[in-house]
């Protein structure tokens, strides 16, 4: 984390919530007096963790932070709304990744990058347990996370099961699937790319209407989870323009 991902001390950190910025997480020491700080990071539904003193000192470099640290996002979050009104905009049927908490910000700035290269409308991540917008994923995208919206919900499952009720079509990534040359991916879509190590949840998967697995041939049986979601999104690219 740089000191442009965070805010610190009392003043700074609720004139930053009161103005609305977009907060990744709000953390407060243990102990310490934070009460209006922590009503107003949870009543905007931001993430709030609980540390030691000492976890601020090293955050911040000793300077004093009076026991509250912002931790902010480098870019506005949008929300899926506004990601479904750019599709409409352009006439075009949906195109959203979702992250499944996905924890690398490298991974996820080159995820970003292809999914501006292909057309993707808007990228879901989570606001627990998954990679954030900070300074490492704005320099990894190469300015793509500019010009890609990106929007955090709190509950996948539930986010999944509306987007499924507009009529996209959720396609998860993952071993035990299809082979994904003979996958339909045309029309209104939801791509999951899961977490690096884990892959999909399981109750993410239960809310997919297919799955979808990239072959290999090779000793290694796994793909990089931005170099799967390349692979993905650029097949999903295929089909929406050649076929």
């Amino acid at each position: 984390m740089t000191d442009e991902d965070i805010v610190i001390g009392r003043n700074s950190v609720t004139e930053t919530l009161k103005a609305g910025r977009s907060v990744n997480k709000i953390f407060v020491a243990n102990g310490s007096n934070n009460q209006k700080i922590i009503e107003l990071a949870k009543n905007a539904g931001i993430v709030i963790e609980f540390v030691e003193r000492s976890k601020l000192d090293k955050m911040c470099g000793g300077k004093n932070h009076q026991g509250v640290i912002a931790q902010v996002a480098a870019i506005q979050y949008s929300t899926i709304e506004e990601i479904l009104e750019i599709a409409a905009s352009k006439n075009e049927p949906p195109f959203i990744i979702l992250l499944d908490e996905l924890e690398d910000p490298h991974n996820f700035g080159a995820i970003l990058r292809t999914a501006d290269a292909v057309g993707v409308h808007g990228v879901i991540i989570q606001k627990r347990r998954s990679v954030s917008l900070n300074s490492t994923v704005a320099k990894t995208s190469a300015g793509a996370m500019e010009y890609v919206k990106v929007a955090q919900v709190t509950n996948v499952a539930q986010t999944l099961k509306k987007l499924h009720e507009l009529d996209l079509k959720i396609v998860g990534g993952d071993m035990d699937g299809e082979n994904f040359f003979s996958a339909d991916l045309s029309g209104g879509i939801v791509l999951i790319v899961g977490n690096e190590g884990k892959g999909i949840r399981r109750l993410t998967k239960e809310n997919c209407d297919l799955l979808v697995k990239i072959p290999m041939v090779g000793k290694i049986n796994s793909l990089n989870a931005s170099v799967a979601g390349a692979v993905l999104m650029y097949e999903v690219f295929r089909q929406r323009k050649l076929l």
